[in-house]
């Protein structure tokens, strides 16, 4: 079973997502904020995609995505920032710290499984 780390200072957002992994046949770890999930990286290097928050509280999104993309994992997981930031100078900046894909919130199930889809996760 394929491993996913929902990112989110939002309980409710973490809670939806994680409903929304286990129809869709995932595992879901889950991290409060970016210093949470480099931990969880750390603990499960084998993580195969990341739903990533942009604002959140202790170390924001991008930065966990700048730090993410340094470590010498075996495999670099897939990365979807999913978040409220829609502006053209936002999704830039993620796409170019190496997010694999961009996602606003609200999101659905429909929505995720389409987008992880795309980058090959499903």
């Amino acid at each position: 079973m394929l491993k996913v780390l929902l990112v989110d200072d939002s309980q409710t957002v973490r809670l939806v997502g994680r409903r929304i992994m286990s129809k869709l046949g995932f595992e879901t770890i889950e991290a409060e904020h970016g210093q949470a999930a480099l931990e969880q990286i750390r603990r499960h290097p084998q993580v195969h995609a990341i739903l990533l928050d942009w604002n959140m509280p202790v170390m924001n999104g991008l930065d966990f995505l700048q730090a993410l993309r340094s470590l010498p994992l075996p495999r670099q997981p897939i990365v979807v920032m999913c978040t409220t930031e829609n502006d053209m100078e936002h999704i830039i900046q993620a796409m170019e710290a190496g997010a694999n894909e961009y996602i606003m919130k609200p999101f659905t199930e429909e929505i995720i499984r389409d987008k992880f889809a795309e980058v090959g996760v499903m």
